[in-house]
């Protein structure tokens, strides 16, 4: 037993870094949503903060639920098949949605010209570009983040659930625990690794002339992201 908890533990921590990176849904709609919506650092680590939490809390409360009244793995494996099915139509749907949104938008600017200052375009501190007088965004900036918060806590961790049952069949809470705490630091740490490294690396990218576009792109690329999950099992 001294022997296996140790390998317990590390699996969980492998699980947790390999699942994250093999799964861009885990990173990608933060990278593109803090690019186009020109969102500070801090506020992208801590949506994407409080988003893996709840995304790995989920799995984990369901997975102890589970245990706790004996429900067997398959039913619990089956009811996180569901909810990966329902998180990734809703992150496409999102994308979808941002990406008409953002392509209507775009459309509004080339009819109304923007003002620039100098030889640059003005922004707003919520990622907008030049606004049209009495036109702004900052309804979109506020809901974003809750979207994808949301839809991270339907998203199952699919490896989380079956790797309680070995502590759980040992009847050891505190092995339960530390497995599902390693899993999570590991998937919340992996994610958060990867959103500072790309955003801090898009952050002197411009668009040029695709950036009228950049918000539309970017939903796109989300709604790449659930379709991934949908018809890819990623």
């Amino acid at each position: 037993m001294t022997t296996e908890f140790p390998l317990l533990l590390g699996t969980a921590a492998t699980l947790g870094f390999v699942h994250t990176l093999l799964g861009p849904d885990h990173y990608v709609p933060f990278i593109a949503m803090a690019k186009v919506r020109n969102w500070s650092n801090r506020q992208t680590m801590i949506i994407t903060l409080l988003s893996g939490i709840g995304h790995v809390s989920s799995s984990m409360l369901i997975g102890l639920v589970g245990l706790l009244f004996g429900v067997e793995l398959l039913r619990l494996t089956a009811l996180e098949s569901v909810r990966a099915e329902i998180a990734g139509w809703l992150l496409f749907g999102f994308g979808i949605a941002y990406m008409i949104w953002g392509v209507r938008r775009a459309m509004k600017h080339m009819s109304s010209r923007p003002h620039s200052h100098g030889l640059f375009t003005h922004k707003h501190p919520g990622g907008a570009l030049a606004h049209s007088h009495g036109s702004h965004d900052e309804s979109q900036v506020s809901i974003t983040p809750w979207i994808i918060f949301t839809i991270f806590v339907f998203g199952p961790c699919e490896p989380l659930i079956p790797m309680l049952m070995f502590p759980a069949a040992r009847a050891n809470a505190l092995n339960v625990f530390a497995v599902a705490l390693t899993f999570g630091v590991f998937t919340i740490g992996t994610m958060l690794t990867l959103v500072h490294t790309s955003v801090r690396g898009l952050a002197k990218v411009n668009f040029g002339i695709m950036e009228r576009y950049s918000h539309a792109l970017a939903g796109g690329v989300v709604a790449a992201c659930g379709a991934g999950i949908q018809f890819l099992g990623l």
